[in-house]
C-alpha cells in the first residue's frame, strides 16, 4: 500500500518529537509511563517473503521500544483510508517483527509479538474498538488484540487534558465532511478558526508550563499545516482560514534538516566507533555528539536570522550561556 503525506506526518511527528508518543501509548495501553522514559526507534523497513520466493519491501509507521520498568515493544500504524485489510497488515508486520527478534534454543524457537495498534484518522460506525489476530495452531488456539484509536473522538479539550498533542495535526479530519459547508458559510469558517486560534495558544501556555518545548510546538505547527494543506486542498478558504489562524513563527524545515542531519552523521560516526570498540555505547555516544553539533549550527542560524538568545536557548534546548556566547561570536564574525 501507498504511503500518505498523512503516514509521512505521522513518521515526523515520531522522529522529531519521540516523547510525545508517550501519552498516546498510555492512551491505547492504558499504560502509566510518566514521560521520563527513553523511547528507542526501531528499524521501519522490513522484507517479507513472498509465495513465489520473492522479497517485497514494507514500512511500518511507528516501531519502537519504551525503556522504564521494562523493555517493551510497540508497533504502532496510522490508518487514514478504511480498506478491510489493515488487519491483515498488521499481522505481517507483526511477524515479521517478531521473527526479527527471535530466540532460538535447541529445540524450539520463541518469539515475542509486539503491543499493536492502529491510529485511524477515519472511522464509520462499523470500525470495531479492538480488532482481533486469532492463530489456530496444530498445538492450540493463540490470539491477540490490536486496539483501534479513533483521533475523530477526541475533542481539544480531551487532546490537552490527556497531553496527546500528538493528535493535534490530525484533528482536521474532524471537520472533513464539513469542508463543504465551511467553504461557503464565513461565520462557521469564522469559529472553525476561532478553534485554531485557541489551539496556538494553548500550545504556547503549555510550552511556557515546561509540558511541551519550543521545538515540539513549532513541529506540531508544521505537521499540522501540512495535514490541512493535503485534507482541504480544494477548499480555498478553509485551507487559508486555517492555516493563517495557526499563524506564528514556524521553524522552517531548513533549520530542522540541520538537526537531522547532526542526529544521522553522529550516529553513523558513533556506528563505526561501536564497531571497533564491540560496543553499542559508541554509536550511542556518536549520535549524541552529532545532536550536539547540529543544535550549535542551528543555534547559530538562528541567531544570525535575528532571533533573541532565550528563544533560541529555548528552541535548541542548548544552555543559555552557551547561545549568549554564540551570539557574541556571531557579532564578531558580522563586524
Amino acid at each position: 500500500m501507498d504511503n500518505t503525506p498523512y503516514d509521512d506526518v505521522f513518521r515526523t511527528l515520531l522522529t522529531d518529537c519521540t516523547e510525545l508518543m508517550i501519552p498516546v501509548v498510555n492512551e491505547i495501553f492504558h499504560t502509566k509511563y510518566t514521560g521520563k522514559e527513553t523511547i528507542c526507534l526501531l528499524q521501519n523497513e522490513h522484507f517479507i517473503k513472498m509465495p513465489d520466493g520473492s522479497e517485497q519491501e514494507r514500512i511500518t509507521d511507528s516501531s519502537f521500544e519504551i525503556l522504564g520498568r521494562e523493555r517493551k515493544r510497540y508497533h504502532v500504524e496510522c490508518q487514514s483510508t478504511e480498506d478491510g485489510s489493515m488487519i491483515v497488515r498488521m499481522f505481517e508486520y507483526d511477524t515479521q517483527l517478531a521473527l526479527e527478534n527471535r530466540e532460538v534454543t535447541a529445540g524450539a524457537l520463541v518469539v515475542h509479538f509486539p503491543d499493536s495498534a492502529i491510529v485511524a484518522l477515519r472511522h464509520t460506525k462499523n470500525t470495531p474498538e479492538v480488532m482481533t489476530v486469532m492463530i489456530r495452531t496444530p498445538g492450540g488456539e493463540v490470539s491477540y488484540a490490536v486496539p483501534v484509536l479513533k483521533v475523530r473522538q477526541y475533542t481539544v479539550e480531551e487532546i490537552f487534558e490527556k497531553k496527546l498533542y500528538f493528535l493535534i495535526p490530525f484533528h482536521i479530519f474532524v471537520y472533513e465532511k464539513s469542508f463543504k459547508e465551511l467553504e461557503e458559510n464565513s461565520e462557521k469558517l469564522a469559529k472553525l478558526e476561532e478553534e485554531y486560534t485557541a489551539i496556538v495558544n494553548r500550545l504556547e501556555e503549555d510550552r511556557k508550563n515546561g509540558d511541551l518545548n519550543e521545538y515540539e510546538k513549532v513541529t506540531i505547527l508544521e505537521m499540522s499545516d501540512t495535514v490541512i494543506k493535503h485534507l482541504a486542498a480544494k477548499y480555498e478558504k478553509v485551507r487559508k482560514g486555517v492555516g493563517e489562524s495557526m499563524g506564528g513563527k514556524v521553524l522552517e524545515y531548513e533549520a530542522k534538516d540541520i538537526l537531522n542531519r547532526g542526529r544521522a552523521e553522529g550516529y553513523l560516526e558513533g556506528e563505526a566507533c561501536g564497531r571497533r570498540e564491540g560496543r553499542d555505547e559508541g554509536r550511542a555516544e556518536g549520535e549524541i555528539t552529532g545532536m550536539k553539533k547540529a543544535k550549535i549550527q542551528l543555534a547559530a542560524k538562528l541567531l544570525q536570522a535575528g532571533n533573541s538568545v532565550a528563544y533560541v536557548a529555548d528552541l535548541t534546548e542548548l544552555p543559555e550561556e552557551t547561545v549568549q556566547k554564540l551570539s557574541q561570536a556571531v557579532e564578531r564574525e558580522d563586524e
